[in-house]
């Protein structure tokens, strides 16, 4: 019997910044953040980190669950608010998680929420525990004046996994997955630098598209299935500009993309963005269709998933990323992001 997505959660932060007010700040024109097709991004307030916001994420997901049921927590996230001091070990307690818990941060830039969902997939399939919970979280920096800044984003998705039961039939199965790495060094961060680096136009060609193309094709192959085949397609958004292009490579449709491709108005939230793509896809999606999820991470590597709705989906009581959103000056965003020009 396959895993399933038996409950989900996501949170993302009602600040916002236009990239327009960020093109304005640094005097250039909009042509750099059009390119991008961002228009605007999330970002945390001054009192939230990548721990808070998954724990927002994560109550959502554990709304109808008993969290001393959990025996597994994974976190991802490349912004984990301690250098030494493990996300996972507070969301344990803060959650009212069992103690006797697997329990572990993951790291691999922005496909490390997808790899949790790995994780507990297989702990759940191989009978180790019954139920897990995996969670993508990021607040992600970017040095100011950066092209990055258009992007980087902050949000969580939290997705609680486990075996169909009588009484969680699941809302879709985990029919399939597998990953491909090697060692692309399109984007990078020493140990004591605030803010990360990226090998420009060497992030797309090398590092995104081989990646994100490779690891779909090898998944759609394997599971002897077309890109037809597929009702909802989500791949990894560092902007809207690249899984355009990759999606048309790969032979999919705009309207197979429609229902998570949520970048333009949150931008990147690394760990959680195909994450959090995919929990809106799992709001709408109808019974048996299908959805092919394709992370990726610099580094470099992708994971990817096909998914089955097991029923039709439902939506979340909270989550919305159109409601209450304040709108920041360039001088908020800095005082809310405490980020040193």
């Amino acid at each position: 019997m396959h895993a399933a997505i038996l409950s989900f959660g996501r949170y993302i932060p009602r600040n916002r910044i236009e990239s327009n007010v960020i093109a304005a700040h640094w005097k250039r024109g909009t042509e750099q953040a059009e390119g991008l097709g961002i228009l605007e991004k999330s970002v945390p307030s001054s009192d939230e980190d990548t721990f808070t916001i998954a724990w927002e994420a994560a109550k959502i997901a554990l709304r109808n669950i008993d969290p001393q049921s959990i025996s597994a927590l994974f976190v991802g996230s490349e912004s984990h608010p301690y250098a030494v001091k493990p996300t996972s070990g507070m969301l344990v307690s803060a959650l009212g998680i069992n103690h006797f818990c697997h329990a572990a941060d993951l790291e691999f830039a922005c496909k490390a929420g997808t790899t949790a969902m790995q994780i507990v997939s297989t702990m759940t399939e191989s009978k180790q525990i019954k139920l897990g919970l995996a969670i993508g979280s990021d607040t992600a920096q970017s040095k100011p004046g950066d092209a990055l800044e258009y992007s980087a984003a902050a949000g969580s998705a939290a997705f609680v996994i486990g075996l169909p039961t009588k009484t969680n039939s699941g809302i879709c199965s985990i029919d399939r997955t597998l990953s491909y790495t090697t060692d692309t060094p399109d984007f990078w961060r020493n140990a004591e630098e605030k803010y990360p680096s990226h090998a420009g136009r060497f992030t797309g060609e090398p590092a995104y598209f081989h990646h994100i193309e490779l690891t779909a094709k090898k998944i759609l192959e394997e599971a002897i299935l077309t890109p037809t085949d597929i009702d909802h397609v989500v791949l990894h958004m560092p902007n809207a500009k690249f899984p355009l292009q990759a999606a048309k490579k790969l032979g999919f449709t705009d309207e197979q993309l429609k229902l998570g491709f949520i970048v333009p108005r949150i931008g990147n939230t690394y760990s959680a963005c195909s994450p959090l793509g995919l929990t809106f896809v799992l709001e709408h999606a109808k019974k048996n269709q299908k959805i092919l999820l394709v992370s990726y991470g610099s580094g470099a590597g992708s994971d990817a998933f096909l998914f089955t709705m097991l029923r039709d989906g439902t939506p979340l009581p909270v989550g919305s990323i159109e409601k209450d959103l304040r709108h920041l000056t360039y001088a908020e965003y800095l005082q809310e992001t405490r980020t040193l020009l």
